[in-house]
């Protein structure tokens, strides 16, 4: 038996389970790269669809626990040395986190858990893991690549309509019981011919630029690892070399890079001030990619027209994080990568994960962040140690 940690966000305030929308989703069975989707052995313990990812819903883990004979420890508190995270980390095997509600993986941490053999993230992104600790004492590092990179991607589509078009204080006008058309207009612009840009073109930063080429917008990305020839002459893209050519270029800046020390809080002032002023800048990332309070500067001043995203740092944002008083801003929780669709999706990817661990089965190449220390799979393209 192994006592599996999964700390997941808190249940919905008005109640599990929520009444839900729609009575179905779409099956995806593979993704736009050809990969694909998770196949876990057996029936999930779950309905696609439902809110598994909140403490109630337990990634749909509880009956393949309990069949298999885990203790499965299930728990939305995580900060603390009093936290239940902190009171069961000591003998856990296996700790499975969110980036929405992350359980931040010290090297302090690590250290303490000498029983730990794989930190598995339900999603995608495991910057929250001191990966560097992790490999220096044999810990496997997952996560679900590509389960949620499409529920990202149409958030930022989402994002950049809302700010260029002046969505947000329209629609509170309209809450309000006004027809101030005036007011809502005066920010209001078309995505129609603007430059648009990413910095970090892997799978979702692509994924965006696929679905903003029907926008009639120039495209712009950088990457350290350059597109294919043929997908540039595809969406007509232009590369550039740095990300200051980029930002001087383009009307909307869409981050994508990951986040490691060398990229932490590259979005500061000293690049701020090469955007065009009156750009748009769409953060789904990693909230520490950006100078928190140059952010905030380049709004008040206008260098910044609009800035929107749903990653915060740290996560869960405190009340006075300075980004929800900021202006112009759209911001959200971190909800990109967490719709019941990519749900579905990433607990699928979960169990097959935890199956094929317990089976002393190799786990996908795709999969892999770290093993057998040193970085792997796809976490030897996307981090540094």
């Amino acid at each position: 038996m192994a006592k599996i940690l999964c700390v997941l966000y808190p249940d919905p305030v008005t109640g599990y389970p929520p009444q839900y929308a729609r009575e179905d989703i779409p099956e995806i069975s593979a993704y736009p790269n050809g990969q694909m989707a998770p196949t876990p052995e057996g029936e999930p313990g779950f309905s696609p669809g439902e809110l598994i990812g909140c403490v109630s819903g337990e990634l749909g883990l509880r009956s393949w626990a309990h069949a298999n004979g885990h203790e499965l420890i299930v728990t939305s508190d995580k900060e603390g040395i009093d936290s239940v995270f902190e009171r069961h980390l000591a003998d856990a095997e296996v700790v499975i986190s969110q980036p929405f509600w992350p359980a931040y993986l010290s090297q302090e941490r690590i250290a303490r858990a000498t029983k730990l053999k794989l930190a598995l993230t339900a999603g995608i992104g495991s910057d929250h893991v001191d990966l560097k600790a992790a490999a220096e004492h044999g810990i496997t590092v997952a996560e679900v690549t590509f389960s949620n990179s499409i529920s990202v991607a149409e958030h930022v589509i989402m994002t950049a309509l809302t700010l260029v078009r002046n969505f947000a204080p329209s629609h509170q006008i309209a809450l309000n019981g006004g027809w101030n058309i005036a007011d809502c207009v005066s920010r209001s612009y078309d995505i129609e011919g603007m430059q648009f840009g990413t910095l970090g073109a892997g799978r979702i930063g692509l994924a965006v630029l696929r679905r903003m080429k029907p926008f009639d917008t120039p495209l712009h990305y950088f990457d350290p690892h350059r597109l294919p020839e043929e997908v540039e002459r595809e969406l007509d893209l232009t590369y550039h070399d740095s990300p200051e050519s980029l930002v001087g270029a383009c009307d909307i800046v869409n981050v994508q890079t990951p986040l490691y020390p060398s990229t932490e809080g590259f979005i500061n002032d000293a690049l701020l001030s090469k955007f065009k002023r009156g750009a748009y800048l769409v953060n789904t990332a990693r909230g520490g990619l950006c100078d928190l309070k140059a952010v905030v500067r380049a709004l008040e001043s206008g260098q910044l027209a609009g800035y929107g995203g749903d990653v915060w740092f740290p996560q869960p944002a405190p009340v006075d994080h300075p980004w929800r008083r900021m202006p112009n801003h759209a911001m959200t929780p971190h909800i990109s990568g967490t719709s019941l669709s990519a749900q579905t999706r990433y607990a699928a990817g979960t169990l097959e994960i935890l199956q094929n661990f317990f089976a002393g089965r190799p786990l996908r190449q795709e999969y892999l962040i770290v093993d057998a220390g040193h970085l792997a799979g796809a976490g030897a393209n996307a981090y540094q140690l």
